[in-house]
C-alpha cells in the first residue's frame, strides 16, 4: 500500500489546544527526552516516554442505505476477542506544521500554572524535532515531499483500555512509503473503524397481537423490511488513496421470550431471512391460530406485570478496499427489549 503525497493543511490552531491537553504528560517526559529513549522504529518514531503527541483524526465517512437516528445502536461483535481499533497512525503535520505546533508550546510559559511545563515541553520537542534526535530542523528540507504521522484515538473507543497503546511520537513517512510501524491506517483500520459507523436501526420488532397477547396464542413476528436493509459505511482519508467500504447485511432474527414459559418458532428462537429479504411474515386476518413461521407463544399469563422480550438482529460484515476485493469482519449483533403483556383468555360460563 502506497500513500500518495497530501495537499497543504493548516493545524495551528488545534495544534495549540493540543499543546495545554498534553502538558501534564510533558512533566512526566524530564528526565527521558523524546527521541532518545524508548523503542525505536524504522521510520524514527519512537515508543513510550510519557506525553505522547496525538492529533486529530481526519478520517472522513459516507453512509449508504440508511442514516443514524436517536434509535440507532451499535453492534457488538459475535466475537468476543475482536474490537475495533481503539488508536491508530496516520499523516498528521507537514514539517512546518510541526514546526509551529512545537513552537506553540513555547506560548505556554505565561499562563498560570501551565508557565514552566510549556518550556520544558518546548525544550524537549525542540531536541527530537530541531536538533537533529533523530529530526534535523523539523525536516524543512522535506517540504511537500512527505508527512509526519502521529498517533490518532478512535472517537468511539475513548473508554478503551487500549487508546492510549498507540504512544509513538509523530515520525517521518516519505511521500508513496509505507510505513513499517503496527497500527498505521490501512484500509483494513479503515474498514474496522467503520464498523463502529454503520448506522443499525433499533431492534423493535413488530408484533400481532399487539402489545397484549393471551396464554397460548401465537404471536407472531417480524422486521419492517424497510427499515432492516443492507447499510454501508465508507470511511477514507483525504488526499490519500485510502479508503474502505463496510457493509452490514441483516441475517437473522433472534426471539428470547423472558420467561421460561414460553414457545418459540422456530423451536430454536432464530428466525432465518427470507430470499425477498423480510425476517418473519406480518400477521393478516384469517391465520387465526396458526404456527407463525417467526414468533412466540407464552404458555403462562405476565399477571399484573409483562415479559421482557428480547429480539437480536445478527448482522452479517463485509467490506472492501484500497488492494482488497472484499473480505469479512466479524458478525455483529443488536438487540433490545420491549414488553409483553399476556393475559389469560377470558371464557364465560353458562
Amino acid at each position: 500500500m502506497h500513500v500518495r503525497r497530501f495537499t497543504g493543511r493548516r493545524l495551528a490552531a488545534p495544534a495549540l489546544a493540543l499543546c495545554v491537553a498534553l502538558v501534564p504528560g510533558v512533566a512526566q517526559a524530564a528526565d527521558t527526552p523524546w527521541g532518545e529513549s524508548g523503542e525505536g522504529d524504522s521510520k524514527g518514531g519512537t515508543k513510550g516516554g510519557g506525553g505522547t503527541i496525538y492529533a486529530e483524526s481526519k478520517v472522513q465517512v459516507r453512509t449508504s442505505g440508511g442514516k443514524r437516528t436517536t434509535k440507532s445502536g451499535e453492534l457488538t461483535p459475535a466475537n468476543s476477542n475482536w474490537t475495533p481499533p481503539a488508536c491508530w497512525y496516520e499523516p498528521a503535520f507537514s514539517p512546518k506544521e510541526i514546526e509551529a505546533t512545537v513552537k506553540a508550546f513555547r506560548t505556554l510559559e505565561n499562563l498560570p500554572i501551565i508557565g514552566g511545563f510549556g518550556k520544558l515541553a518546548g525544550d524537549v520537542l525542540d531536541h527530537r524535532y530541531k536538533d537533529g534526535h533523530p529530526y534535523k530542523d523539523y525536516n524543512r528540507d522535506k517540504q511537500g515531499k512527505g508527512m509526519f504521522w502521529a498517533a490518532v484515538k478512535n472517537k468511539n473507543r475513548l473508554d478503551d483500555p487500549e487508546v492510549n497503546s498507540c504512544d509513538r511520537q509523530p515520525f517521518w513517512v516519505d511521500d508513496n512509503d509505507t510505513p513499517d510501524v503496527p497500527m498505521a491506517v490501512s484500509p483494513k483500520i479503515l474498514a474496522e473503524y467503520a464498523y463502529d459507523e454503520l448506522p443499525i436501526p433499533g431492534t423493535e420488532i413488530e408484533l400481532a397481537p399487539e402489545g397484549e397477547t393471551k396464554v397460548n396464542l401465537p404471536t407472531w413476528a417480524w422486521l419492517d423490511r424497510a427499515k432492516f436493509k443492507k447499510v454501508s459505511v465508507t470511511a477514507s482519508l483525504p488526499d490519500t488513496n485510502i479508503s474502505a467500504t463496510t457493509t452490514a447485511r441483516p441475517v437473522s432474527l433472534r426471539i428470547e421470550p423472558g420467561t421460561k414459559d414460553a414457545e418459540t418458532y422456530p423451536a430454536s428462537g432464530e428466525c432465518p431471512i427470507g430470499k425477498d429479504g423480510s425476517i418473519g411474515e406480518p400477521w393478516t386476518r384469517g391465520k387465526g391460530k396458526q404456527a407463525p413461521p417467526c414468533g412466540v407463544k407464552y404458555l403462562r399469563s405476565s399477571g399484573d406485570g409483562s415479559y421482557d422480550l428480547k429480539a437480536t438482529v445478527t448482522w452479517e460484515i463485509s467490506w472492501t478496499g484500497t488492494g482488497s476485493a472484499g473480505e469479512r469482519l466479524p458478525d455483529g449483533e443488536f438487540g433490545a427489549d420491549q414488553r409483553v403483556v399476556v393475559k389469560e383468555i377470558q371464557s364465560i360460563n353458562r
